[in-house]
């Protein structure tokens, strides 16, 4: 039996995973107890063996823990590279059905693999990252995030020394869960998590900004919806005005940031691996005409008590689920259709607004050289595609479009002009769009967006659009961009 790992209710059928650790359990079960055979084991038995100290350390009575633990140390002989993947196999396959002490036994026996340098730790810290959930305030949700903001202070030394990449991927996650921890108040387990992520956050943006440039121009749009918050107006200042304290050799603009595209590895860690292996399906194998069953089954499951995971899956699908081209020419329900879906999902203001900000967000500095267009086709086909069946969509996406480009960054705003009209350009020489007619030359669409998106295509005669002077816009998304909203 393996209830004493996990919760498995009566009409699953068993994990096999889960399945594989107990029998390694039951079968080694007189070998785990002292003295210990000095035996030099074949790599079956070597598996059997860290398969069943892996179930024994999570399931044990807390007296035999550390003896199970100097077990494991004693016959190690690769690093911890094997257990280390179990661990990492467990968390992705059976996290959110593991029983509360078996969750516990979890972060110990993470931290311990952290202390002694084990190969494959930073997978590890990935696999639990992206276990967290955005906008989830249940007791289970919020203790996990503590746990793991927890270690990432507690082992600051040790992973800033030894894995670097993993706590760039703590500062994207912890920035992006604060982004709504910080719009619940009054609520004591927030409150207190919330000091926690703050505290760490600060902490990479003044001792390790270098970590910060590695996920680029991401760490604007994180960083702008915090820009409330005290500890973090000053970093935005700073960022804005005096680059130069974060003492970072060749930082010395936030130019810097825009032009550098994040990292799909990045995107991700707001997906958790059930979520993708679903998105992935319904993008690969469904065909268009029969989502409607899907994405009501993964709405039902992943998006009603969680809306602001749809900004998260937007940047996912924008940034990380780019088809083959032959998914691309086969009938399979193409990505413009589910952001579509994902839009009408918003029922939040502040939500939709962000949503909108991931689809378009690569625009604003579009580069031939280093972005993709991938990850724009998306919004350029969800705008013509939408025409004229729902050319309120078309309308709201074109208006919303404009006002980024107005407002985003005043004192950039020649240079964001130039992003989306470069954009533009490489979907139509990449065939990407054989025709903007349908927003140009369509009596549905607005006559005042007709004409400037006119002004932005490529080998137009486009007057240069009119550039305010002053401070850098550095307000909220929920200030700048909700109230454009309709």
């Amino acid at each position: 039996m393996t209830s004493s790992l996990i919760h498995k209710p009566p009409h699953e059928s068993d994990k096999p995973f889960a399945t594989s650790l107990y029998e390694s359990f039951q079968l080694l079960k007189p070998q785990l107890k002292p003295p210990f055979s000095l035996a030099i084991l074949t790599q079956p038995q070597y598996l059997n063996l860290n398969s069943a100290l892996l179930y024994a350390i999570l399931t044990c009575e807390p007296h035999h823990v550390k003896i199970h633990l100097k077990h494991l140390h004693g016959i190690v002989t690769d690093g911890y590279s094997l257990f280390t993947s179990l661990v990492t196999k467990l968390v992705n396959e059976l996290y959110q059905n593991l029983v509360e002490n078996v969750k516990l036994q979890l972060i110990w026996v993470v931290s311990e693999l952290i202390d002694v340098n084990a190969v494959g730790v930073e997978g590890l810290l990935v696999a639990l990252l992206r276990q967290t959930r955005g906008g989830d305030f249940s007791d289970g949700n919020l203790w996990l995030c503590s746990e793991l903001v927890g270690i990432f202070l507690v082992k600051w030394e040790c992973l800033v020394e030894n894995e670097a990449f993993v706590v760039s991927c703590g500062l994207f996650v912890f920035l992006r869960l604060l982004g709504d921890h910080c719009r619940v108040s009054l609520n004591t387990k927030v409150e207190a998590l919330k000091r926690k992520e703050i505290e760490f956050c600060v902490r990479v943006f003044k001792e390790e900004f270098r970590l910060c440039l590695k996920f680029g121009r991401d760490l604007v749009r994180l960083l702008q919806d915090l820009a409330h918050v005290p500890e973090f107006r000053d970093i935005w200042k700073d960022l804005l005005l005096h680059p130069n304290r974060f003492k970072t050799f060749g930082f010395y603009d936030i130019l810097q940031l825009y032009q550098l595209r994040t990292s799909s590895r990045y995107f991700l860690l707001r997906i958790s691996p059930e979520m993708e292996t679903h998105l992935r399906f319904l993008l690969t194998h469904v065909k268009l005409g029969s989502q409607m069953r899907y994405q009501i089954w993964f709405r039902k499951k992943f998006i009603n008590e969680n809306e602001s995971v749809l900004i998260d899956i937007v940047r996912f699908v924008c940034c990380a689920h780019h088809p083959s081209n032959k998914v691309i020419l086969s009938n399979v329900t193409p990505r413009w259709a589910v952001i579509g879906w994902l839009l009408k999902c918003c029922s939040k203001n502040h939500v939709e607004a962000n949503v909108k900000l991931a689809l378009f967000y690569d625009w604003l500095f579009f580069n031939k050289e280093v972005d993709n267009v991938m990850n724009i086709e998306p919004g350029i086909l969800l705008m013509i595609n939408s025409v004229p069946k729902y050319a309120d969509m078309t309308n709201n996406l074109l208006e919303f479009l404009f006002l980024l480009m107005d407002h985003y960054d005043i004192e950039k705003k020649d240079l964001i002009f130039k992003g989306v009209s470069s954009a533009l350009d490489v979907v139509e020489r990449k065939g990407v769009v054989q025709s903007f007619d349908a927003l140009t030359n369509c009596g549905v669409i607005y006559p005042f967006l007709k004409e400037r998106f006119a002004k932005m295509l490529p080998n137009k005669n486009v007057s240069k659009l009119p550039t305010k002077t002053g401070d850098l816009v550095a307000c909220t998304l929920t200030r700048s961009l909700q109230n454009s909203v309709n």
